[in-house]
């Protein structure tokens, strides 16, 4: 026996902000595909016709309606937060890179070089690779061997 939903209540300022999503601007398909949804929810169709017709599976379609009534419609429409491995390289991290990077070369060389930045970043209590390193100088556009390695000298 297949679950039963009933038709999503939606006011008139809800209806016209899902109808313009759905028509026109740039919106990532997963979340116009549950504007669709919902439109059509509204309109009385079964879930069986409205995931037939949207492209997505029964289940979609049941959780999105479910979302929206414990939620309400941006929750319903937006991404939920996703599950994985947090950021190793934060920002205060790659702050510090650069500082170093930027900073006045150790006594004995002419430049920084990646590794004796991650040797710096040991002393202050940060563990990365020499790639990690490396990909951050990269990201800020900074060049350690060069001899201008962004302090300005006056």
């Amino acid at each position: 026996m297949r679950k039963t939903i009933a038709t999503v209540q939606l006011s008139s300022v809800e209806q016209a902000k899902l109808k313009a999503l759905v028509s026109k601007g740039k919106h990532s398909v997963r979340k116009v595909k549950r504007g669709r949804i919902l439109l059509e929810s509204f309109a009385g169709k079964k879930p069986e016709v409205i995931a037939q017709e949207v492209g997505v599976s029964l289940a979609t379609v049941y959780n999105i309606h479910k979302r929206y009534e414990q939620q309400g419609l941006q929750a319903a429409l937006a991404e939920k937060p996703r599950s994985g491995q947090p950021r190793k390289v934060t920002p205060a991290v790659e702050a510090a890179v650069t500082q170093i990077a930027c900073s006045a070369a150790p006594e004995g060389r002419s430049r920084w070089t990646i590794r004796l930045i991650n040797e710096r970043l040991v002393s202050l209590g940060y563990e990365l690779e020499d790639e990690s390193v490396r990909l951050i100088l990269k990201k800020v556009s900074s060049n350690p061997g060069s001899k201008s390695n962004g302090v300005s000298e006056r």
